[in-house]
């Protein structure tokens, strides 16, 4: 549960900046995206190995 402190006489859209930047750190709606569709277990080891030839390039060309 998301708990917003608002000092006395607070603008609203103040609070609700800070709250929408809470939910935000929590990774909510992040989460539920990543759940709304199933991966095969060997489609994301497939992707896990292409970023890591991706990202073995990059530091490669870097030296």
């Amino acid at each position: 549960m998301i708990i917003v402190p608002v000092k006395e006489g607070e603008n609203i859209e103040k609070a609700l900046k800070k709250f929408k930047r809470k939910f935000e750190k929590t990774g909510i709606v992040k989460e539920l995206r990543r759940r709304q569709q199933f991966d095969k277990p060997s489609v994301l080891k497939r992707l896990k190995m292409e970023h890591a030839v991706y990202v073995q390039k990059l530091r490669a060309t870097e030296e």
